[in-house]
């Protein structure tokens, strides 16, 4: 008998970390690693939330709170929500969790039984498919090629639906392909969702404000609000205020699944740091200005690393409307030889060989549901972007 669970063995580690972690006993080893691979910002927590964060403790706010929250945050919320989103929720159907991911978790959790299907657009970011599975349901993923620039189109989705569906995961835009859906396009779909009320919408909105060349960023429920009572928006501090480390994600959604989420919470981590919710109120409550200085550096980057692999035969990267990520094909480079006699046989192959041969850690896209590519994060300086282009491209240039 097995001592490990069952449930175990249908997941993997993820990959993403995997690869950082790799890279980071290379540097120990004494090698020149330019890391592409985590999707982090590279600029420091805004002063003033810092500041928020040690009057907190100062004034010793440093107890256990709500398992869900204090009230403070989900006001603030609720609060930006019906700022910049146009959407009325009160705090009694918010729940603040540790990062953006344990709110996914916890409505996986709360509502997945045997059988269940969710429908999770392909590319995808590496944690869906393993949350649902923990979660006991089944994962569909669906194909957005690169002829859709990564996005689902919504004979793809209605196609997906069957009686089995339970939830449709909606990223936009997108980790790993920075794909943005625009507002027709999101109407598309929830035209398709309206169809068939037994799908409830879970969307991720945690790139909300990383979003380029005028492109207006736009959630299912503010689309359609018909999908109000069935969509839990999810949304978090992470990666636009630069909060990685604080680890404040939250979610907003009809009351009674927010109940259940707390059960699963109050169960399992009960109430994120204290410390981390008071940073995050005054992220959300106080000046925004840096989120606007912040993509311009991003925009930059953006159109420094598509333009630098754009002209590496063999590889087609598009331009993202979003996020910090690019997705670029690799497909002209299948079969090929590095100088060191390793076949690139399938993506994950390439990125293996540009760590080893070339000191450059990127993810491989059979990660994400969608092959032969590779995720670069362009959240790290320019003087490394042009490093890192300047080696993939001589790698590529030496394949044989």
């Amino acid at each position: 008998m097995s001592f490990l669970s069952k449930t175990l063995e249908r997941v993997k580690p993820s990959p993403t970390i995997a690869i950082t972690a790799m890279a980071a006993e290379l540097r120990a080893a004494g090698r020149d690693v330019i890391g592409l691979s985590a999707g982090e910002p590279d600029f420091d927590t805004p002063q003033n939330i810092k500041d928020a964060a040690v009057a907190a403790i100062a004034a010793g706010k440093t107890k256990y709170t709500a398992p869900d929250g204090i009230i403070e945050l989900k006001q603030a919320i609720c609060t930006k929500l019906e700022r910049e989103n146009g959407l009325s929720y009160e705090p009694a159907q918010v729940s603040v969790g540790t990062g953006g991911k344990q709110t996914l978790y916890n409505a996986l959790m709360a509502t997945l039984n045997p059988g269940d299907e969710v429908i999770i657009p392909a590319p995808y970011w590496v944690s869906y498919p393993d949350m649902v599975l923990l979660a006991g349901g089944t994962p569909v993923a669906v194909e957005a090629s690169l002829e859709t620039n990564f996005k689902l189109t919504p004979e793809q989705l209605e196609a997906a639906i069957t009686p089995k569906t339970k939830w449709f995961i909606f990223n936009s835009p997108s980790n790993p392909s920075g794909a943005g859906y625009s507002q027709s396009e999101l109407k598309a779909l929830t035209d398709v969702l309206m169809r068939h009320p037994h799908v409830w919408v879970m969307s991720d909105d945690m790139y909300e404000h990383l979003v380029f060349d005028g492109f207006e960023f736009a959630t299912p429920a503010q689309v359609e609000p018909g999908l109000y009572e069935r969509t839990l928006t999810c949304n978090g501090v992470s990666k636009g205020y630069a909060m990685t480390g604080w680890r404040i994600g939250y979610a907003a959604g009809p009351q009674h699944l927010i109940a259940a989420m707390r059960k699963v919470q109050s169960q399992s981590t009960s109430n994120p740091s204290s410390i981390s919710q008071w940073a995050a109120v005054e992220a959300l409550n106080g000046p925004q200005d840096f989120l606007a200085s912040n993509n311009v550096a991003f925009n930059r980057r953006r159109d420094l690393v598509v333009a630098a692999l754009n002209a590496i035969d063999g590889v087609t990267c598009p331009t993202p409307e979003g996020a910090f990520y690019v997705y670029p094909s690799i497909e002209g480079l299948i079969g090929k030889t590095t100088p060191k006699g390793t076949v690139i046989e399938d993506d994950e192959a390439f990125a293996k060989a540009l760590l080893a041969e070339a000191d450059v850690a990127v993810v491989f896209g059979a990660a994400f549901g969608l092959s032969p590519n590779f995720r670069v994060s362009y959240a790290t300086s320019d003087e490394a972007l042009t490093k890192a282009c300047a080696r993939i491209a001589a790698f590529c240039a030496a394949l044989t």
